[in-house]
């Protein structure tokens, strides 16, 4: 997915939605983590995506907090 239709598609969320989102992703980064430990597969271009996707959903949430302040 492109990186502008990615963030289209995250700032359309709720806040409940986004923090599911981060959950999801902070689980995967760990399985992700853990199947590059063992070897298996080509994943760190896996993990540099959705440590960029985390970090998107985490300013989207920020910046969320910002505006109901």
């Amino acid at each position: 997915m492109k990186r502008k239709e990615q963030m289209e598609q995250l700032s359309a969320m709720t806040v409940d939605e986004l923090k599911d989102q981060a959950d999801a992703l902070k689980e995967s980064l760990f399985r992700l983590k853990f199947r590059k430990t063992l070897g298996v597969g080509e994943t760190i271009n896996d993990i540099r995506r959705e440590k960029k996707t985390l970090a998107r959903v985490f300013t989207l949430l920020k910046k969320e907090d910002a505006e109901a302040k």
